[in-house]
């Protein structure tokens, strides 16, 4: 079994910031593109930033210039650093894994964290 634990959200006030990580554990052996979603209160889920294996990244319009996505390989952990937060960022922040491989042959694919609410005030 696979898991991806995210940590780091909080309370904020505007102009603040916070660093988002999400670590995936359980004999990993690989972990494609991953990324962070967010889902507002009575709003659909959205793409924030995501980042390749290689470090290629694509960040949505919304946050572009605020926040920045990097992730570890090594230590299969993925970080978003939140800057100028705005309150319209409040929202539940989800990790995700296009795919997971382990070191027992398994394969986790379209993989989501239980996510991390994030509040900024106003």
């Amino acid at each position: 079994q696979v898991q991806l634990m995210e940590s780091g959200g909080g309370l904020v006030q505007a102009g603040g910031s916070l660093r988002l990580s999400c670590a995936a554990s359980g004999r990993i052996l690989s972990i494609t593109a991953m990324g962070w979603y967010r889902q507002a209160p009575g709003k659909q889920r959205e793409l924030v930033a995501t980042i390749t294996s290689g470090g290629s990244t694509n960040v949505a319009d919304s946050v572009k210039g605020r926040f920045t996505i990097s992730r570890d390989n090594a230590k299969n952990t993925v970080y978003l650093q939140m800057n100028s937060l705005k309150p319209e960022d409040t929202a539940v922040y989800f990790c995700h894994a296009d795919l997971i491989r382990t070191t027992t042959g398994g394969r986790w694919a379209d993989y989501w964290g239980q996510g991390t609410q994030v509040t900024v005030s106003s």
